[in-house]
C-alpha cells in the first residue's frame, strides 16, 4: 500500500513538473503562476503546494536531477582511463541524460535566461559542464582541445534547445546530436 502511494505522490510530482514546464515555455516564468499550473492539472493549489511550494521550488528539482545526473558522470569518468573511449563515452551519457532527465531544464535555460539567472542556477551547471569537457581530454590540453569537448557537449545541448522548430523526433534528434558530438570530440585528443 505505502508503496501504490509512494509511487502515485511520484507521478504527481513529475506531472506538475510537465506542466509547469509546457506552461513557463507556452507564457513565460515570470507570467505563469502556481495557480495556473494548479488549474491546468486540475488539482487544488493545497495539493500543488504539497509537492512545491513556489515556481522555484519545480524549476529547483529539474536543476537538481541535471546536476545529480551530471555528478553521477563526472564520478564514472574520473575512474575511467583518459583517452578516445572515455570521451565518447562522456558524449554518450551526457545525450542520455540531456534528452531524458535534463530536457526540461535546458529548454527552461533557452526559454526564460533572465528568470534562470536569477535563480541562480546557471553558476554551477556552468562549473560542472566545465568538469565535464575537462575529462574529455588528456591531462595538460591545449585550449583548442578543451574547447573542441565543450563544443561537443554544447552540439547535445542545443539539440534540445534550438532543434524546437524541425520536425525532427526526439530519438532522431538525440542520434544526430550524438553523431555530432562525437565527431567534435574525436578533435580533443
Amino acid at each position: 500500500m505505502e508503496e501504490r502511494t509512494d509511487r502515485r505522490r511520484s507521478d504527481t510530482r513529475e506531472r506538475i513538473r510537465s506542466v509547469a514546464m509546457e506552461l513557463f515555455a507556452e507564457r513565460g516564468y515570470e507570467k505563469t503562476s502556481l495557480r495556473e499550473i494548479a488549474e491546468r492539472l486540475d488539482i487544488t493549489k493545497a495539493a500543488l503546494y504539497y509537492h512545491f511550494r513556489t515556481k522555484e521550488d519545480i524549476v529547483s528539482s529539474l536543476s537538481e536531477d541535471l546536476r545529480r545526473g551530471i555528478d553521477d558522470i563526472v564520478e564514472w569518468a574520473e575512474t575511467a582511463p583518459p583517452g578516445a573511449e572515455r570521451a565518447n563515452e562522456i558524449v554518450l551519457r551526457y545525450g542520455t541524460l540531456l534528452h531524458s532527465a535534463g530536457r526540461d531544464m535546458i529548454r527552461f535555460w533557452a526559454e526564460n535566461q533572465p528568470a534562470f539567472r536569477d535563480l541562480g542556477f546557471g553558476t554551477s551547471l556552468r562549473y560542472q559542464f566545465r568538469v565535464l569537457a575537462d575529462l574529455m581530454v588528456a591531462p595538460n590540453p591545449s585550449p583548442l582541445a578543451v574547447f573542441h569537448a565543450r563544443q561537443a557537449l554544447l552540439a547535445i545541448s542545443w539539440s534540445l534547445s534550438m532543434m524546437g522548430d524541425l520536425d525532427i523526433d526526439d530519438e532522431d534528434s538525440y542520434r544526430a546530436a550524438v553523431h555530432l558530438a562525437t565527431d567534435i570530440a574525436a578533435r580533443c585528443g
